[in-house]
């Protein structure tokens, strides 16, 4: 494989964010499973995906949606075999699809051997995690649910101690300074690079740089490094990506830097940039965008940022201020129960914008055009909903919609999760059978606005830069690469408006439409008079005269019509 090959895979496609247990079942139990997801690979080749993101399918109780893990070596059995996983390696790659995994390194449940054995004092496994004889002092620390869990230490009668958990009480804290256990770390990641693991999402990856245990608070990324060296040695192109939500200046820490490239992670989440693209669509202001991407650092060389709106947690607006919080929050979630941890919202996107295909148009046209990968929550490209009557994050784990039949396609049994029914939003009216049968469906408009994604590679490794049009509500921003510019433009109130450019580079030459709304005419684009309608947006490419003799009048047509339909 060509090395530069091996540096892009993951700087250039779609990442498919799935929970195997609510994607597809095979075999009528009502949980969906490894078979069931390998029979609809076809259904994400056709949607542009490349990347398979699986969130935990190793053996838990799944009191937290399989992060409890009880064994890290394994397969849960409600989802089949180990054997079906290499199956479902093997498929994808057919595919040119690859399979990135939850990787759950900062706690285990504590149904765990583990921690069992921990219990007692004198087991070798004590101090894998992290114990305190005497009560702690109030203030020792912030749990990451405020409401559910009011502590993070939990006393334990066997034990005799009282163990951490900044998460949820039933999953211990790992003491991921033991030496031991970072050993067993290595294994786990050689196991199922092995099995053809393609990359790992570090899970909480802040709480892996933390001390564990007494003196004073301190940080160490040598466990990121690890990880990837581990897989790296294994498989050249394994990608590490950090969920790291952590302020601006603590960012490059997660990449690292060795001789100007990432030595650490080499992916980590846009948490800054996607809590500014609420903002600015709860406001219709574009502003919050600009000023992000002008403070995001420029990264080493072969990192990059994983862009997304929805993920398979709550919409985590923390790092706002109050206000800009609550702003958030009267748009999007003004009932109590649609927000959660006093920080986020746990809706789904299409019920937040109030099912408005102009809005969620925009919205996925701008988050596709931002720098970095983006990565797509199963159901999105649907427009499912939620249901807010289960509890927590749960509203937005919901089972795939794929037809209007009994338990929407999902299952011939009884599902373990409610399928959303009823409303705009339930299975009857947003499935996949529907969609597809719809030229104009949002399904069929993912289709085509990804796949001409995936012909802008300077979005994902291009440098970009907004362009100033004086008018707050739009965002135009360029993305230049080796092959040329592609120019984007997005208004984010519901009032047209016209902006004038200043010159652009390849201007002087015919812009081409690659994907828009409706109501452009295509072939004629004047830059220092650009229409944008009602929550509009256009992509176009300021094609040199090389590449209008490679791409001649006739296709260039084609591709335009097929991206704006």
């Amino acid at each position: 494989m060509c090395p530069y090959v091996v540096e892009r895979w993951y700087r250039s496609g779609l990442i498919y964010s799935l929970d195997i247990s609510l994607f597809q079942d095979s075999n009528g139990d009502g949980f969906g499973d490894l078979p069931g997801l390998t029979s609809r690979l076809d259904y994400l080749s056709r949607l542009g995906v490349n990347t398979v993101w699986l969130n935990p399918f190793n053996p838990s109780p799944r009191k937290d949606g399989g992060y409890d893990v009880t064994d890290y070596y394994s397969v849960d059995p409600k989802f089949g075999t180990l054997g079906d996983f290499v199956e479902l390696v093997g498929q994808a790659e057919e595919l040119g699809i690859r399979i990135m995994m939850d990787l759950v390194l900062n706690h285990t449940s504590d149904e765990h051997p583990w921690f069992r054995a921990a219990r007692n004092p004198s087991s070798p496994y004590r101090d894998w995690y992290v114990w305190s004889e005497e009560e702690p002092p109030d203030g020792h620390g912030e749990s990451v649910f405020p409401g559910p869990e009011q502590n993070i230490y939990t006393w334990d009668d066997e034990a005799g101690a009282w163990y951490r958990h900044y998460f949820y009480r039933f999953q211990p804290d790992l003491n991921t300074d033991h030496p031991a256990l970072r050993d067993e770390f290595r294994k786990i990641v050689s196991y199922w690079t092995r099995l053809g693991i393609a990359g790992f999402r570090i899970d909480a990856a802040p709480f892996l740089t933390e001390s564990r245990v007494g003196g004073e608070p301190s940080r160490d990324y040598s466990l990121l490094r690890e990880i990837r060296e581990t897989a790296a040695w294994l498989r050249a192109d394994v990608a590490v990506l950090a969920e790291a939500n952590v302020p601006v200046n603590e960012m490059l820490d997660f990449f690292g830097s060795e001789d100007g490239r990432s030595s650490r992670a080499m992916m980590m989440f846009a948490f800054r940039l996607n809590q500014a693209m609420m903002l600015a669509l709860a406001r219709e202001d574009a502003r919050p965008i600009a000023k992000t991407l002008a403070e995001l650092p420029e990264l080493p060389g072969g990192a990059q940022w994983v862009t997304f709106l929805r993920n398979h947690d709550e919409v985590d607006l923390s790092s706002l201020s109050p206000a800009e919080r609550e702003e958030v929050y009267a748009e999007f979630g003004p009932e109590p129960d649609m927000q959660v941890y006093d920080r986020g919202l746990r809706r789904r996107l299409a019920c937040m914008l109030g099912g408005d295909r102009r809005r969620l148009e925009l919205a996925y046209s701008l988050q596709l055009s931002m720098p970095g990968t983006p990565v797509i929550r199963y159901g999105d490209e649907l427009g499912m909903g939620e249901d807010l009557s289960l509890p927590e994050r749960e509203s937005i784990r919901t089972p795939m919609q794929w037809t209007d039949t009994a338990h929407a396609g999902f299952t011939t049994g009884e599902p373990h999760v409610p399928v959303v029914s009823g409303g705009p939003y339930g299975y009857e009216r947003v499935n996949v059978m529907e969609q597809r049968r719809d030229p104009n469906s949002l399904l069929n408009w993912f289709e085509r606005i990804l796949h001409t994604r995936r012909e802008c590679e300077e979005i994902g490794i291009g440098d970009h830069e907004v362009v100033d049009v004086g008018v707050p509500e739009v965002l135009v921003h360029r993305a230049s690469g080796r092959y040329g510019t592609v120019l984007f433009a997005h208004n984010l109130s519901a009032q047209p408006c016209t902006v004038s450019l200043p010159p652009q580079p390849g201007e002087e030459n015919r812009p081409l439409t690659l994907a828009s709304d409706t109501g452009y005419n295509g072939d004629d684009v004047d830059l220092k008079s650009l229409e944008l309608r009602g929550y509009g947006y256009r992509w176009l490419r300021l094609t040199s005269t090389a590449a209008d003799q490679e791409y001649p009048p006739e296709h260039q047509a084609r591709g335009s019509a097929a991206a704006t339909a």
